[in-house]
């Protein structure tokens, strides 16, 4: 059985941060396969300064060109309407049933609304989730992602989840297991990049040079 992680944002842009990440899941979670999906309309997301879609997927497939255990997907591209992750997920569940292991990839802030998200439930339900972590050295008390997520799950979602120290998960009779995760720091964000291109400053080794190069080619973020 293959197992592969879906690994869903808006990537705009996509950079170094997000491919460190995704390595850091594959290789804690002995990933085979890391699949980046761009969303063609966030539902969460405000639209000022989102590139076009097939622009995030331009970039992401030239982000992604030499790294073989990732790949992009344009999915959510090829549906209408906002991009929901349960119908991403569904759509993956379908084509890869009975060969593939799935994860869903996700950050500690998306997680912790979820429960804002179009039929949640069914999500827990679903796929197993890993909800990524960055250690905060710049704080005097550094917040417990584990801690927050348990807090979260217990009020929110339901209180029968519980923490399994033998599997180092969140365990529900009913719900797929959630997997926190803790992973590099890297003071990057698509905020700041896009802020920097606004600014015409430079962009380098904050995104791959290919992405960089598409960027300046067809002016995005100006």
């Amino acid at each position: 059985m293959m197992r592969i992680g879906l690994f869903g944002g808006t990537f705009n842009p996509v950079h170094c941060g997000h491919l460190e990440v995704a390595r850091d899941v594959l290789a804690d979670l002995r990933l085979d396969q890391v699949v980046f999906i761009p969303a063609a309309y966030p539902p969460h997301k405000v639209p000022d300064w989102v590139a076009a879609a097939q622009d995030r997927l331009a970039m992401l497939e030239l982000a992604l060109a030499d790294r073989p255990y990732f790949s992009a997907s344009d999915v959510e591209l090829q549906r209408s309407g906002p991009s929901y992750t349960i119908d991403t997920v569904d759509y993956f569940k379908a084509h890869y049933y009975g060969q593939s292991d799935l994860f869903l990839i996700m950050g500690l802030d998306a997680f912790l609304e979820i429960d804002t998200w179009k039929s949640y439930e069914a999500l827990f339900k679903a796929i197993p989730m890993v909800v990524m972590s960055r250690p905060d050295k710049g704080q005097q008390t550094p917040a417990n992602p584990r801690k927050q997520i348990e807090t979260y799950l217990q009020t929110t979602i339901s209180n029968s989840f519980h923490y399994s120290l033998e599997y180092q998960r969140f365990m529900h009779p009913l719900y797929q297991p959630v997997i926190p995760l803790a992973v590099t720091a890297l003071a990057i964000s698509a905020t700041h990049i896009r802020e920097r291109l606004h600014g015409n400053q430079s962009i380098q080794s904050l995104v791959p040079a290919g992405v960089a190069a598409y960027i300046k080619k067809r002016g995005l973020y100006r």
